[in-house]
């Protein structure tokens, strides 16, 4: 059994102000590069077999910080994957999020994310199954052990929606912080146990 820890990437300047979606050139922000330092350090307790990341500075940037505090080479643990890319937003793509409030299409994606579509985007079903199909493949590729998978906070939510085996529409009810580690136990064509959520603390602490 493989265990994926799913990452959100540290935050950056935009992080909490605009929905930057997949556009270029957005850097982890002074505070981003400590907070993901702090994890890298936090993570140092454990042998990542490998870190997938989200191609996007900010992910890539978070699995950085992981990769050079792990005994390994950090230039061979880090792998590029397009499945864990942010949700592809559109036109929605760098708007801030109190304009997006007023918009009544945004109330969709707060009551009935499954119904969204993203104006020339995707919809979050479809980001969704894109997101689980990646995690079943990096069970299948790691049987065993310990991985990492950078990526982004509606992923994850997605993600852990549907090995809960919960509605889709419910995913706003999680948090899932900058920096925070979710953890899921994947037995590949078997069981998935989701160990923690959103966790910010020590590693020793997942059972």
């Amino acid at each position: 059994m493989a265990r994926l820890l799913l990452v959100r990437h540290a935050p950056t300047p935009e992080t909490g102000r605009s929905l930057t979606g997949r556009l270029p050139g957005h850097d982890l922000s002074e505070a981003g590069q400590e907070m993901a330092a702090a994890l890298g350090e936090r993570l140092s307790t454990l042998t990542l077999a490998a870190i997938y990341t989200s191609p996007l500075e900010r992910t890539r940037q978070t699995a950085e910080a992981i990769a050079t505090r792990q005994r390994k080479r950090a230039a061979r643990l880090i792998t590029n994957h397009a499945g864990l890319l942010e949700v592809d937003y559109g036109s929605w793509s760098g708007r801030s999020l109190r304009s997006l409030y007023r918009l009544t299409a945004w109330r969709m994606v707060v009551t009935a994310p499954s119904r969204m579509r993203f104006p020339g985007g995707e919809s979050l079903v479809e980001a969704q199954a894109r997101a689980v199909e990646t995690c079943e493949e990096l069970a299948r590729r790691h049987r065993s052990g310990t991985l990492a998978a950078v990526t982004h906070a509606d992923i994850i939510k997605a993600v852990v929606s549907h090995y809960l085996g919960q509605p889709l529409d419910l995913f706003n009810r999680m948090a899932v912080s900058p920096a925070s580690v979710t953890v899921l136990d994947l037995a590949a064509g078997g069981p998935v146990r989701v160990v923690t959520l959103n966790s910010n603390g020590d590693p020793a602490t997942w059972s």
